[in-house]
């Protein structure tokens, strides 16, 4: 009798999978479009006030 062994070849992920979690990851983007630019924007206006820049004079 041969013995078929049931564990498959696991050495890393394939290209479905990997086209798969880009397609859901760029979905969820779209799906939170305005959320994550108004997020991203309030992000890029704390880093860049020029009203917490203080003067060494």
């Amino acid at each position: 009798m041969i013995k078929r062994s049931k564990h498959r070849n696991k050495k890393g992920m394939g290209t479905v999978e990997i086209v798969i979690i880009i397609a859901v990851l760029v979905s969820l983007a779209l799906l939170f479009r305005e959320g994550l630019m108004s997020y991203g924007k309030k992000i890029i206006d704390f880093c860049f006030d020029e009203s917490k820049i203080q003067s060494q004079f």
